[in-house]
């Protein structure tokens, strides 16, 4: 299904006039210089250096390009200088002369009969060129081994791009397909020629640069019925061709259609033409950055609409297919994470629903309404380095939002670590155990602080953070807490802690009496008010769940919350 997916979005990108899409035979490759020949095959001129200001090589449609292991296997017409002139300042000779020969006897074998100057000049210049003089190009060093190309003296073209050297090229491929054939599992194709090797993958962060593989089978324990490597899996030739390059293109930098979460790679794609679509995707999964002010405003629209609920019209047809892959590296191997399909209205109602369950009223009006799952992860990694991002929890994290499921537990688990760790508990990992309580424990959990609530952990939560501002207003500055000291035991074993600090309240409230006696009557009845009602429900409990400590902490932020915004207010009044 992935690669059958992936083949109809590339038929769909060669359809487009908007992409500039390599048919088969064909792909895209850096390319550094461009030599000239005149029409006997003579070098004019030094190499034209195609590389932008920063050095980078263009990047330009090319023959092939073939894939190379250790042995010599030559491109056509373009290729680096070690095939090209039979030297690359590598300090091997010897391998520089096969490559030469490997290059010259392949455009012999595809331009012999080819009627046409291009062609008679290129063969010509292999004839008489001799690689030692190499070295007699000006700035040699500069370009020795990097990828060249042709172009014929007074035309501005690449030789490779003329239409006898492109149809020579396809001619030659299809009398020189795989020897093997059978029915392709993408196309139905009875009779398609089965390769062996697939294009390598390029753009997965973690994998090889030069390129991993999606479908391989290079191991004896893969090998059915006599069938080798990619047998197993016979797919065509083009179809082969086609998904490698979809999703080359998908994977490739600045691509609008990925996002990097942790280890995990996403891509996705709409069936039918959506920018909005696609953008809000990225905008919403990957917190993708836009320059353009217009754009991030209208897309922050977008998000804000589906948050409520709401499937805005500028995201097309809620109908229209959308496939999401999720890819990490696996050495070199290309592993799926997760692959989805659903359309556009699924997308959004299951993005809405996440960013509904982690909606919670922030400490500062700086931080994000609606924080991509980057920013979660980030929270939730030791010291919040990006870096220490669990990948089983990225994966988890970003499969479940997609298809709106139930958050895995290590969701809870690890931000619960992390705040008994650094005992910091702010907007973020609040929001991330209400999502998990309301989406896995289908508990009821507004927005703000709820004294309606009646969830046990949620009660004790309110009442360490009255007792907690009790010491801040009786011991300002004080160098222990008893946040410092008892929140990690208050939590897990009330029953133990809470008698002592309620005792040492006590204490604090007599030292406010003297000073804010208003302060204390307030203080007092809001304890008295939940300890009250914990009384009448058996006393503390001895333990708690790490689901009810969860809603000990959203208590506890939520309560904390209301005692800043009622600062806030008396200032700003």
């Amino acid at each position: 299904m992935i690669l059958q997916a992936l083949n109809e979005y590339y038929g769909r990108l060669r359809e487009d006039p908007d992409f500039n899409v390599p048919e088969f035979g064909f792909g895209r490759q850096g390319v550094h210089f461009c030599l000239t020949i005149d029409r006997a095959g003579n070098l004019v001129g030094d190499p034209l250096d195609l590389r932008d200001e920063k050095g980078k090589p263009k990047r330009i449609e090319v023959p092939g390009p073939v894939g190379r292991t250790v042995g010599v296997s030559s491109n056509f017409a373009w290729d680096n200088t070690g095939y090209v002139l039979g030297a690359d300042g590598k300090g091997k000779p010897e391998r520089a002369v096969a490559t030469h020969a490997a290059f010259g006897s392949l455009a012999s074998r595809i331009l012999d009969g080819v009627s046409d100057p291009g062609a008679d000049a290129l063969l010509a210049f292999l004839k008489k060129w001799n690689p030692e003089q190499a070295e007699r190009f000006a700035n040699w060093e500069d370009w020795a081994g990097l990828n060249v190309v042709f172009r014929l003296d007074g035309e501005r073209g690449f030789l490779h791009d003329r239409p006898s050297f492109r149809k020579a090229w396809t001619d030659y491929l299809s009398e020189n397909g795989s020897e093997h054939s059978g029915m392709c599992l993408v196309t139905g194709d009875t009779k398609a020629s089965i390769p062996t090797t697939h294009a390598a993958i390029k753009g997965v962060l973690g994998a090889q640069s030069s390129g991993a593989a999606l479908v391989s089978f290079n191991f004896d324990a893969a090998i059915s019925y006599g069938k080798k490597q990619n047998l197993n899996a016979p797919v065509s030739e083009r179809a082969a061709f086609a998904y490698t390059t979809a999703l080359n293109l998908l994977l490739a930098p600045g691509s609008e259609h990925k996002v990097q979460v942790g280890d995990t790679t996403v891509v996705f794609w709409a069936e039918t033409p959506s920018e909005d679509a696609e953008q809000m995707f990225a905008f919403a999964l990957g917190g993708k950055q836009v320059e353009d002010t217009g754009v991030v405003q209208r897309l922050e629209g977008h998000l804000k609409k589906i948050a409520k609920g709401k499937l805005p019209d500028e995201l097309g047809n809620p109908k229209t297919r959308f496939y999401v892959l999720g890819l990490s590296p696996n050495a070199a191997r290309i592993s799926v994470r997760f692959w989805h399909v659903g359309t556009v209205g699924d997308m959004a109602r299951n993005i809405g629903e996440h960013y509904r369950a982690l909606s919670l009223r922030p400490n500062y009006d700086n931080e994000p309404e609606h924080p991509g799952p980057w920013w979660i992860l980030k929270e939730l990694a030791p010291q919040r380095d990006s870096r220490n991002m669990s990948p089983l929890l990225s994966g988890q994290f970003l499969k479940v939002i997609i298809q709106n499921r139930p958050y895995p537990r290590t969701l809870l688990t690890s931000a619960l670590s992390r705040i008994r760790a650094d005992k910091q508990i702010n907007y973020l990992r609040a929001a991330i155990l209400k999502a998990y309580l309301v989406r896995n424990e289908k508990q009821e959990i507004l927005m703000t602080l709820d004294t309606e609530n009646t969830d046990i952990g949620y009660r004790l939560g309110r009442l360490f953070a009255i007792v907690e501002n009790v010491q801040e207003e009786s011991v300002p500055g004080a160098n222990a807490t008893v946040r410092d000291r008892f929140f990690g035991s208050a939590s897990a074993t009330p029953a133990r802690t809470f008698p002592i600090i309620l005792r040492n309240a006590q204490h604090g409230l007599a030292k406010i009496r003297k000073n804010k006696p208003g302060l204390a009557v307030n203080l007092e009845k809001e304890l008295q008010a939940i300890v009250g009602d914990i009384d009448a429900k058996k006393g503390f409990p001895a333990s708690l769940s790490i689901e009810r400590q969860g809603m000990f902490i959203l208590g506890y932020y939520q309560q904390r919350q209301t005692r800043f915004i009622k600062k806030e207010n008396k200032t700003e009044e």
